[in-house]
């Protein structure tokens, strides 16, 4: 049997989570498998012939790669003798610079360098991972996919993520022979508005590398490796393979970087009994022996099952700290969904989002969830908002820019239509005005017209087998009058010769502009120094769509309707004992005319009245200047009060019921949170009040609990409350009121005096 609160505790969002104890003979342990070997070296005559405690006789194919290309030898005797706490303290010592510790962990193996990250808590290794990224400023990758595979929503929906700050864009397919045409929207989409960003069709090597050659895309990072020598085989040949192909890529202007994570191998189920974080550290120096600038690691698809394991997002942080460790570039994850927990996900993300890396995500879904072919996405585009937030809140670069809605919709308008422009340039299928709408406004692909699948696939075929290239892209763009985007595609092409987006940690912006670690590297050595936000791009990152400006606030038409209140004198303690005093704010119907929730002052004080006037006695109004204290408005009003009965009221609809014997701070019933109170409320609250008058039972007006209230209406009670302590005059004694009902303001004529003197 369980209780009804732990029946609902075992259905949240984190319980749908898979989680397991540690199995260290299978590979399922993140740190400190039994099985892994201690740190060693041996060096003889210059050839390594050791490496944590395997002979060289003993060698498989990642251990000769790494022996051969990938630890620095004539330090590595002195490096691999330090303490590994010492080495784990310079880490996070802001006087020891960062070139230093990369000459350092240039030198260790594998087990060395894992044991020294181990050292490290959490919270040490982002401190860690702040001042070891190679590039100052931290940027951010999008996905770009959709199920349908249409051409004009891919090219506005990657316009859109460019205009949101993305500096590259990632496409799948899921039917490959599509390739050419998504990769081909992608690059157009990419330069259209704000943009430059680049580019990736994520396929199989031999076509992904075809693409790249034609100009389609301006980067790759599928070239996985893999920790083992079974897995390898298993997955993508070997390390010297993959080097072959990254300087394929690099030669013809391309940037590259690798993929690994933890977790792959025992998915695989080739662990080798081997910890995660060990086999991931071999990827890594494989990865630095191939010359690659950069990598993709952060567990990405397999992010479940590392996060299943104790300390699984931990080792991921690990991974990422390594990678930087050793030089790298790092893209750090954060695509693939990694928890249904809201709450999970949030915190997975900070231990990348604070420190900042070189790409926070390997691919944030920028389109929603359903679309993406990469695995749904941690994040996706329904929580863009969020993410600017958190950036606003945190003082953080996140990579990304608010914008508004209209600027979104002119970029994805305009990419779409230049696809369809270019489509029928080069005698492709053409895309539809049709499509082209759809495409500016759409949620997701199932708002999209459906295309000729086979006639789609048929010419991206004979695209590919012409050989059409982004030269041809460029020209169709610029008769067509897309001049703009033409000279965009055409700077990309030209850094091709260049090769400057091909230094570590590069990323191109408008310009096009590259940023790399050769001339933004990171500096870091503690406050004062390193990255941080620009008065301009503090400012971008404070201007989300949804801030309102304060000093509006309160100020609406709707609220500034006619006055209907008017003073008659200096108001005095009264002597009728049916009489109920409704004691108004300093604000209240003059410098503010409705309540929190807009409800007119006019009505809120009529309802009163009905409330007062259905038990049979008379309402008094006076307005109190000396105070906007909700329980000193009304604890005034009960001292003028013939009956000692009141009602105090803030011009936010804050309201209380007081008497006049009781301290200013207790009450007979008090509304604090006046975005519960209505019409009905108020006119409850007077008949309560004159019940009290009377004598009578009184059951307390009914009140809402609202545990949100404060999160949606905090800002706007702060800056009313504001309005209303502007108009406190100290000294001032309350004023009698004359009020003018509904009726006069509807045309009556009728004025009421409602005072007792």
């Amino acid at each position: 049997m369980k209780s009804k609160r732990l029946d609902l505790s075992s259905r949240r969002p984190v319980n749908q989570d898979s989680f397991i104890q540690e199995w260290p003979e299978t590979g399922l342990i993140l740190f400190n498998s039994p099985f892994d070997p201690k740190p060693g070296i041996r060096i003889s005559r210059g050839r390594l012939c050791e490496l944590d405690g395997k002979p060289e006789a003993e060698f498989d194919l990642i251990d000769r790669f790494i022996a051969r290309y990938a630890i620095d030898l004539t330090r590595a005797e002195e490096a691999m003798a330090l303490d590994s706490t010492e080495v784990a303290r310079r880490l996070i010592d802001i006087g020891v610079p960062r070139q230093e510790l990369v000459e350092l962990f240039g030198a260790l193996t594998p087990a060395k360098i894992v044991e020294v990250v181990n050292r490290l808590n959490t919270v040490e290794m982002m401190m860690a991972l702040q001042k070891m990224r190679a590039r100052r400023t931290p940027s951010n990758q999008a996905h770009v996919t959709n199920r349908k595979e249409n051409p004009a929503l891919l090219a506005a929906d990657a316009a859109e993520a460019v205009e949101r700050g993305f500096s590259e864009l990632e496409t799948t397919v899921g039917v490959s022979r599509y390739a050419p045409f998504n990769a081909l929207a992608l690059l157009i989409g990419s330069q259209t508005g704000r943009g430059t960003a680049l580019t990736q069709c994520a396929v199989e090597e031999a076509l992904s590398l075809k693409l790249a050659l034609l100009g389609l895309t301006t980067y790759a990072e599928t070239l996985s490796v893999y920790g083992t020598e079974k897995a390898f085989h298993d997955g993508d040949d070997t390390p010297w393979s993959k080097a072959f192909l990254a300087s394929a890529y690099a030669s013809r202007g391309i940037k590259v970087r690798f993929t690994s994570g933890t977790g792959s191998e025992a998915l695989m189920g080739h662990a080798e009994a081997k910890s995660m974080l060990y086999l991931e550290a071999r990827c890594l120096m494989a990865i630095k022996g191939a010359g690659s600038q950069g990598v993709q690691n952060g567990s990405i698809s397999c992010i479940a099952l590392p996060e299943s394991l104790p300390g699984g997002v931990r080792g991921v942080l690990a991974e990422n700290l390594i990678a930087t460790l050793l030089d790298l570039e790092l893209a750090s994850g954060n695509d693939a969904l990694a928890s249904h927990s809201s709450i999970r996900k949030s915190a997975k993300l900070m231990l990348q989002f604070l420190p900042g890396t070189d790409y926070i995500f390997s691919g944030y879904s920028s389109m929603p969830k359903e679309d993406n072919l990469f695995g749904g996405g941690n994040f996706d585009a329904h929580d863009l908002d969020d993410y600017n937030v958190l950036q606003r809140d945190m003082q953080v670069d996140g990579g990304l820019r608010p914008v508004s809605d209209e600027d979104v919709l002119k970029v994805r308008r305009r990419a779409a239509q230049a696809v369809q422009a270019v489509f029928r340039q080069l005698e492709l299928p053409p895309v539809s005005e049709a499509e082209v709408e759809a495409a500016t406004r759409a949620e997701s692909s199932t708002d999209m017209p459906e295309r000729d699948v086979v006639g789609d696939l048929e010419a991206a075929g004979r695209f590919l087998e012409e050989g059409r290239s982004g030269l041809d892209v460029i020209r169709a763009l610029a008769r067509e009058g897309f001049d703009d985007i033409a000279r965009k595609v055409l700077a990309l092409q030209k850094l091709r010769l260049s090769g400057d987006h091909l230094q570590t940690s590069a990323m191109v912006l408008p310009g096009p502009k590259v940023v790399s670690a050769v001339n933004d590297p990171n500096d870091y050595r503690g406050p004062g120094t390193g990255y941080s936000l620009s008065p301009e791009r503090r400012q971008e990152i404070a201007s989300l769509n949804q801030a309102l400006d304060p000093r509006e606030i309160g100020r609406e038409p709707s609220a500034q309707s006619g006055g209907f209140l008017r003073e008659t004198g200096e108001a005095h303690a009264g002597t009728d004992p049916g009489e109920i005093v409704i004691a108004l704010g300093p604000a209240f119907g003059t410098a503010l005319r409705s309540t929190l929730l807009g409800i007119p002052h006019r009505e809120v004080l009529q309802a009163l009245i009905d409330g007062i006037r259905a038990e049979g006695l008379r309402p008094r109004a006076v307005k109190i200047y000396a105070t906007s204290d909700c329980g000193f408005i009304g604890h005034r009003g009960a001292q003028l009060s013939g009956s000692g009965i009141a009602i105090g009221i803030q011009s936010k609809g804050t309201t209380i019921i007081h008497q006049r014997d009781l301290e200013p701070l207790n009450n007979l019933e008090l509304f604090p949170q006046a975005p519960n109170l209505d019409l009905s409320s108020y006119r409850t609250i007077g008949k309560n009040a004159a019940k009290y008058a009377k004598g009578e039972p009184v059951t307390p007006v009914p009140t809402r609990i609202d545990n949100t209230a404060r999160l949606k209406y905090i800002v706007r009670t702060t800056v009313l409350h504001l309005h209303e302590t502007r108009q406190v005059v100290k000294d001032r004694k309350a004023r009698e009121l004359d009020w003018s009902p509904i009726q006069a303001a509807a045309g009556s004529g009728a004025v009421e005096k409602v005072t007792q003197a």
